[in-house]
Parts: structure tokens; sequence; C-alpha cells
């Protein structure tokens, strides 16, 4: 896997300090849970060892992918954007042809991906098929549902 994962500042922070809370508090605190647990006595019939081992190698599973994440991480500044064609963190307005809703979608990564915000990810469905639209196009988008086809109304950053 060595997709490149774009993200703003803001969350670039966030994960860096998500992975030192991992590393400085709940590394720390799996390895307490194990000697506490080993002083219990008969390793092979101690339930509680087993499922600390098994907590300890979730934790380190998890901070090996946020390093990952980390190193494949690259920031993008809103003010370089084009915003002459939809691309990742830009905010495009479209309308759904057969409703005629209007929805503003900000493209970004899957890391800030949040429907809630108006944010979806640029390898969603909907994501994907916007993509490189300009204003005034149609997208056609490959849902469950079947395909919906959206009008780009706006673009901007």
């Amino acid at each position: 896997m060595t997709d490149v994962i774009y993200v703003s500042k803001e969350t670039l922070e966030q994960m860096k300090v998500e992975l030192q809370h991992l590393k400085g508090v709940e590394r720390p605190a799996a390895s307490r849970a194990i000697a506490e647990a080993r002083e219990k006595g008969d390793l092979k019939e101690n339930a509680e060892y087993d499922a600390a081992k098994e907590a300890q190698g979730l934790l380190e599973a998890k901070i090996k992918k946020m390093e990952s994440d980390l190193a494949l991480a690259r920031i993008l500044d809103a003010t370089d954007i084009d915003t002459s064609k939809v691309s990742i963190l830009t905010k495009v307005t479209v309308s759904n042809m057969a409703t005629k809703k209007t929805v503003t979608y900000q493209i970004v990564s899957e890391k800030e991906a949040d429907l809630k915000s108006g944010k979806i990810s640029v390898t969603s469905p909907i994501g994907q098929g916007l993509l490189g639209k300009t204003i005034g196009e149609i997208a056609e988008v490959k849902a469950p549902a079947g395909i919906i086809k959206f009008k780009v109304e706006a673009i901007s950053a």
C-alpha cells in the first residue's frame, strides 16, 4: 500500500497527537496490565494475561498503522487549490437531477471525512464521481441504489 494520504495541516497535527498518546499513555498501561496479570500465577490458565497480551497486540497494530499513515501523509494547502474543477479540498455545490435537491460538500481525504459536517471522502462513490468535473457538468455516480446524476453548480476553495 503506497497510496499517498492527503490531509490538512490540522488533521496531520491530530494524527501526531493521537500517536503520541498511544505511545506515551496507552502502551505503558498495556505493559502494566500484562505485568499485573503475570503476577497472578500460572500463565497457561490465566485469562487476564491472555486478554492483556491480546490488547497489547491490537494496540501495537494501531500504532504501526498510525506511523504508516503519518509516513504517507502529505499536507494540502487550501490556498493552492485549483477551483476550476472539482479536486481534493474544494467545496462543491451539486444538484441532484432527480430530486432537484442542492447540497454542498467538501472533498477531503478518508481521514477527514465526516458526512454530518459536509465532508465526503475523495474515495467515496460521490467523491470519485465528482472529481475533475467543472461547473455545469453532470456527474454520474454509481451508488448502491443505482446511478445518481449530479449537476455541478459551484466550486470554491
